[in-house]
């Protein structure tokens, strides 16, 4: 147990009218004693719950994520294009990366996903499992936690013992270590878009957040995208059944075997699915000046 710690938990952990934001230099020190163990996994547990009640600010979030940049392991991967996936998983609908990436690799575009251990909450397929059942594409760059930041990944258990989303499920799904210069990150809800540009757009040239299929970067059906790139940010829609693409998403869980199945053995509509998704990385990575025109190369 960390005494220096508990300092840090009073600021998140004694109601609305006590708790008080965390400085730069607080949340690092945060951070880094729970990346090193310094404090306790009850320690740990107890602050991240706090921090999310109270809420998390931009600077807090950029300090937690200074701290792992620091715990990191960097592998650059040449003209790479990043995907933020959560680790909590997908558990309605296969992933898409795999297939799209075979679009791409003959404009030299190299994919970068990193994964491991489930998080919570949703109990999902993770990035994980998907690389150790399927033969990914030459392009595709799988990079395991364990390996990059066996200091983050110390913490799964404590966090799945919690039981419940933290800060750390928003931070740990872009962590830069092939320092690509584009990434695309999936959000939820609207208010996010803001949030995760003030946090991860200044460590990519264009910054590409989808309100994606789970939460995940990739198009399955109509759904927004915002582009920031030179501290502007553009938003577009993309209308899948204008370019003829009718797959049909689940929204019952599907299973690991039937989701790995799906993506050994693809049906039409969904290798539809992947060349959308591929287009919008051609565009992402600059290749193209609009998404329609970077559809109409990869289908040409």
């Amino acid at each position: 147990m960390s005494h220096s710690f508990i300092k840090y938990l009073k600021y998140v952990g004694t109601g609305a009218k006590h708790n008080r934001d965390l400085s730069h230099e607080e949340m690092l020190d945060v951070m880094r004693q729970m990346l090193d163990a310094d404090a306790s996994p009850e320690q740990a547990a107890a602050f991240l719950l706090g921090w999310r009640m109270k809420p998390e600010t931009v600077e807090e979030f950029r300090a937690a994520l200074e701290a792992i940049d620091e715990a990191s392991i960097k592998s650059p991967v040449e003209n790479g294009l990043e995907l933020g996936y959560p680790f909590d998983g997908k558990a309605d609908n296969p992933y898409i990366f795999p297939l799209a990436a075979e679009i791409v690799k003959p404009f030299g575009i190299n994919i970068v996903v990193s994964g491991g251990a489930l998080q919570p909450t949703k109990g999902g397929i993770t990035v994980r499992d998907v690389a150790e059942a399927v033969d990914l594409p030459e392009n595709v760059h799988y990079m395991d936690r364990n390996d990059y930041c066996p200091k983050l990944a110390n913490l799964s258990t404590m966090r799945n013992r919690l039981g419940l989303r933290t800060g750390l499920n928003t931070l740990e799904r872009l962590p830069g270590i092939a320092e690509c210069d584009t990434a695309l990150i999936g959000v939820f809800h609207k208010p996010y878009v803001k949030k995760y540009i003030e946090i991860f757009g200044d460590r990519y040239k264009h910054l590409v957040i989808v309100k994606g299929n789970e939460g995940t970067p990739e198009v399955f059906g109509k759904c927004r995208v915002w582009f920031h790139k030179e501290g502007e940010t553009r938003e577009f829609v993309i209308d899948s059944a204008q370019m003829g693409v009718g797959y049909k998403k689940s929204f019952e869980p599907i299973g690991k075997h039937k989701s790995i199945g799906m993506l050994k053995s693809p049906s039409k509509e969904l290798l539809r699915v992947a060349s959308l998704n591929a287009a919008l990385w051609l565009f992402a990575k600059g290749y193209t000046d609009s998404f329609e025109a970077a559809y109409e190369k990869v289908n040409g």
